[in-house]
């Protein structure tokens, strides 16, 4: 039997671009190039036959990128994954809502999980979600990108796939403080814990299901992201426990930390949406210098009293 060789244009060439190439390459069955800006032949001339276009570039690419497509002639059926965590500081959509409003007639598909790019680069086994409102698009990715050393699994809650992934970046810079002050164990699964509902808070507000952040682009990115010096939102929280400024810690990083603009627009919704977000509150200010990761601390120890799920309805679910 004859395979058709796909044809994946990845955008973006860090790390996760990088890396979702070299995913992309253990099967057979695809043909992957990657473009950025700094790639010698323009995106018009390689995007033309593409079947899929995958987004792996930062927040603050996501429009340029999608103002860039728009201008540009490629196949109606191409699917777009969106492989962005983030949140836009102008109107707070995720990046998959910013690709489905530019392009409404495309299928557009959520990837995210516990994918830390080094491990994947050293060709390590992990597992992701791919997710869509379009179930035959997000199982179409799942079997182009499915391969020996990468597992996918398929849900149809793209926003919380999303978010999860989003989120948990902010959570990982107060996982970081945990371990910058020597908390111990104990301190850190209460903090690791308590993350995951405060992420449901937030999900829910956008749509998205609760059960979807205790699977692999929630609970298992939190885990990833919360528990590794290879993430580096847990550096940059690691790096101000241990008294570096925030300058430092990004000259130090040469990279973007996604969690530092996700915490500044995730704070500022959740004030105007009275959504109850304590964990990020206190990173936010410790990102602005309004606190120490010591005050921080006692601070979230400090919070009244109450049940554990009291505010998340889980006894409905």
């Amino acid at each position: 039997m004859t395979h058709q060789l796909t044809n994946i244009t990845i955008i973006g060439a860090g790390l996760w671009g990088l890396a979702l190439a070299k995913l992309g390459n253990y099967n057979q069955h695809n043909q992957v190039t990657i473009w950025s800006r700094h790639s010698p032949d323009s995106l018009a001339s390689i995007i033309g036959n593409t079947d899929v276009i995958v987004s792996a570039v930062s927040m603050p690419g996501v429009r340029p990128t999608i103002e860039l497509l728009q201008s540009l002639n490629f196949p109606q059926n191409s699917i777009i994954v969106t492989a962005t965590k983030g949140l836009d500081p102008i109107t707070t959509d995720t990046p998959s809502q910013m690709w489905q409003a530019a392009f409404p007639e495309h299928s557009i598909v959520v990837l995210s999980g516990p994918n830390l790019s080094k491990e994947i680069d050293q060709g390590l086994p992990a597992a992701t979600v791919v997710s869509s409102h379009n179930l035959a698009a997000a199982e179409t990715i799942q079997e182009r990108f499915s391969s020996e050393v990468f597992r996918v699994y398929v849900n149809s809650d793209p926003i919380g796939t999303e978010l999860g992934g989003t989120l948990k970046n902010v959570m990982a810079i107060a996982a970081g403080v945990c371990d910058g002050l020597q908390l111990g164990t104990n301190a850190k699964a209460a903090l690791v814990t308590r993350a995951l509902p405060e992420m449901i808070r937030v999900g829910t507000y956008f749509g998205a299901s609760p059960a979807t952040f205790f699977g692999l682009s929630g609970l298992g990115d939190l885990m990833a992201t919360c528990d590794s010096p290879l993430s580096r939102n847990y550096r940059v929280g690691y790096g101000l426990a241990q008294g570096k400024t925030l300058e430092e810690i990004l000259l130090e990083l040469k990279s973007t930390a996604e969690g530092i603009n996700t915490t500044h627009v995730l704070v500022d919704l959740a004030n105007k949406q009275g959504i109850v977000i304590p964990i990020a509150w206190e990173v936010e200010r410790l990102l602005k210098g309004e606190t120490t990761p010591q005050e921080a601390v006692q601070a979230l120890i400090k919070r009244e009293l109450k049940e554990e799920f009291g505010d998340l309805g889980f006894d409905r679910l």
